[in-house]
């Protein structure tokens, strides 16, 4: 048999019993773990889900168990919550007369004798061991909260609420080695997510009505294969951080339920439940159209993914965050192909409707964007390039702006000494000042005086002037000074004169490293008139640089001579 996951409410449990078994550490909630989880259920209202008799409910999280006889189970995760039930729910019974209590289920702790007993009496102190103690406090946090409720609150609807309209995610283990699935559990092996739970529901035979088992089972090989594959498929880091910036490295097929689901409820659970009202106790033609609709979203994205037009348009929009990729797929499976393509340059148009090219610097927050556009749209360019931009690499290495030319607003803090040794080297021999340069540089290295403001500042200005005499010092944090570099440049040349960073971005292409494709083209200063200073950044760089960046973006935005807001 396999593994079950259904949704019990907290009335369903009272038919049981449950045991502990010594291999769980004790009970050891809070008096805050036990008000948050009472506050919890008294702010949840309970809604009329659209279009059936259910109403929604609070998600108590998963409790996994195997049978041991009838109606008695170990508890192999999720005890602290079962204590916490039981003691709200015993609580709540001493507002009846014994006659109209309700029959609780009962806990036994395997090392803690007479934990049966203890648990009828919660509110009598017991120091005998830990367990109680906590136990004993917990019940007393319980109390003091319904009694700082108030004359207004209803007790009566608390208690139905929570007995209805609250469900623990119910998952029976068939496994023998009980201690091999907790210890699975608690090392992370045995992953309670949205898309394990919801894989439950398209797998587990009990949750569907068919006449034709042996048909039902084989349509459930094939989806298992199916989920396998998209599964797969979103394993590749290309595709993924195409679609998404989340690190996450298994259970990526959760990102399709996650947009499936039609609910802004961010509880974690809150996907599992939105599917488990779609499929529970539903027929094989339910579970066909959920599933085809799951499918349906897959080759969606695997043919944005597949075309390098739509691959590099939606790539973009998604990871300047534009529009989210639920709309994107709407708007795809509405209109035809070309319909849509126009729509994509509409709206990347749109977002930078107020913006004026020449008019952005390093502080503006649409800068990042546009040069990533200008990148992107160069490699769009090329239609006998078939290459793709990484935009994996892009995200996982932290690709920003920075400053071509350096600046001297960013003085190095740290590592002085390493930043005089490296540009030594560069310094321009032939130019006049570069002697006298050259011996304060070496005589700040001898006599450590690099860490004294006072005379690492005023070398740091000159050392700067020197590398940045080609070029006008306006608007030097204007977009003609800026490229995108990865984090690691960033951090070890923070405000490196411009031959360092270059040095640096020949070495990351030597070595295959990921360089996009306008920085590569800035530093090796492709759009330059030979023969061009190599080792300086000048006017003429910045200003055919600036006329490339025109040409290209031109179409998605104004240049130039833009209004003021």
């Amino acid at each position: 048999m396999k593994n079950a996951i259904t949704l019990k409410t907290v009335n369903e449990l009272l038919q049981f019993s449950f045991y502990i078994p010594s291999y769980q550490r004790g009970y050891r909630w809070t008096a805050q773990e036990v008000t948050d989880l009472l506050n919890d259920i008294d702010e949840f209202i309970p809604r009329e889900v659209n279009g059936t008799d259910e109403k929604t409910w609070y998600c108590l999280q998963p409790i996994v168990v195997k049978r041991k006889e009838n109606n008695a189970y170990e508890v192999i995760d999720g005890q602290q919550r079962l204590t916490t039930i039981y003691l709200i729910l015993h609580y709540l019974n001493q507002g009846y007369v014994e006659s109209r209590r309700d029959n609780l289920f009962s806990i036994e702790y395997e090392t803690r004798e007479k934990s049966k007993e203890f648990l009828q009496n919660p509110e009598a102190k017991n120091n005998d061991n830990i367990d109680f103690f906590h136990i004993h406090n917990a019940y007393t946090a319980i109390r003091a909260w319904f009694s700082n409720r108030g004359n207004d609150f209803d007790e009566s609807m608390y208690r139905s609420k929570f007995k209805f309209s609250s469900k623990v995610i119910w998952y029976e283990t068939m496994e023998r080695d009980t201690i091999s699935v907790f210890t699975r559990l608690n090392i992370g092996k045995i992953n309670l997510t949205n898309s394990e739970l919801i894989k439950a529901l398209f797998l587990n035979n009990s949750n569907f009505h068919s006449e034709n088992n042996e048909r039902l089972r084989l349509r459930q090989i094939e989806i298992a294969n199916e989920w396998d594959n998209i599964e797969n498929a979103l394993q590749n880091n290309k595709f993924w951080y195409f679609l998404s910036d989340k690190y996450v490295t298994e259970n990526r097929i959760e990102y399709i339920f996650d947009l499936m689901k039609e609910s802004d409820n961010l509880d974690r659970y809150a996907t599992f439940r939105y599917f488990n009202s779609k499929l529970n106790n539903k027929s094989e033609e339910d579970m066909k159209q959920n599933w085809e609709d799951v499918q349906f979203h897959y080759q969606r994205f695997n043919e944005w993914f597949n075309d390098r037009f739509l691959y590099h348009k939606i790539g973009f929009i998604l990871n300047t965050q534009i529009v989210d990729v639920k709309t994107l797929y709407k708007k795809s499976s509405m209109m035809q192909k070309n319909a849509f393509i126009d729509y994509l340059d509409c709206i990347i148009k749109d977002f930078y409707r107020k913006d004026c090219l020449l008019d952005l610097d390093f502080e503006d927050k649409h800068t990042n964007s546009v040069l990533l556009l200008y990148n992107i749209l160069t490699m769009l360019q090329n239609s006998h390039d078939g290459s793709h931009f990484p935009f994996d690499t892009f995200k996982l290495l932290k690709w920003n702006k920075e400053h071509i030319a350096s600046i001297k607003e960013a003085i190095p803090q740290n590592n002085r000494n390493d930043w005089l040794s490296d540009v030594r080297c560069y310094i321009d021999i032939e130019k006049p000042e570069s002697s006298n340069l050259i011996t304060d540089l070496d005589a700040c290295l001898l006599h450590s005086t690099f860490d004294d403001d006072d005379v690492f500042i005023p070398l740091f200005y000159k050392i700067t002037d020197h590398f940045n005499q080609y070029m006008s010092n306006d608007d030097i944090n204007g977009i003609s000074n800026l490229a995108l570099l990865d984090e690691s440049t960033n951090k070890s040349y923070k405000n490196a004169v411009f031959p360092l960073k270059r040095k640096r971005i020949i070495d990351l292409d030597k070595s295959g490293e990921f360089v996009p494709l306008c920085t590569k083209n800035t530093f090796l200063k492709y759009f330059s008139d030979y023969p061009p200073k190599i080792s300086f950044w000048s006017q003429e760089d910045r200003e055919m640089y600036e006329k490339d960046l025109i040409r290209v973006l031109s179409e998605y935005m104004e240049v130039d001579g833009c209004d003021a807001e």
